[in-house]
């Protein structure tokens, strides 16, 4: 096995792991890229994507501020919907900076 950093040994070290144990623990953490060809995303893909918690995702769907679809029994959001909800987001926080100035 080629030599490893040695910060890679104090921070295994730090939490009371050997650097196996610590290459391990990372390669199961299941790190998977989201699939930027996807059109619509499940709800937790979603809030994945966001940034934010499941529940605050669902809500946000319920309420509309994020549309949804139907696909059969599934319920789907559109990729394109969290763009336009963030540039909603972000226009609605500088025109209340702008306000306030």
């Amino acid at each position: 096995m080629p030599e490893t950093p040695l910060s890679l040994a104090r921070l295994a070290g730090a939490i009371g792991l050997t650097e196996h144990q610590l290459l391990a623990l990372v390669a199961s953490c299941g790190t998977e890229v989201p699939d930027p060809t996807l059109v619509a995303l499940t709800v937790e893909e979603a809030a994945r994507r966001l940034g934010v918690g499941r529940t605050t995702m669902y809500a946000l769907v319920a309420s509309g501020e994020v549309p949804s679809v139907t696909i059969g029994r599934l319920r789907r959001v559109p990729a394109e919907a969290l763009k336009e909800y963030v540039a909603a987001r972000a226009q609605a926080t500088a025109s209340t900076v702008a306000l306030a100035a």
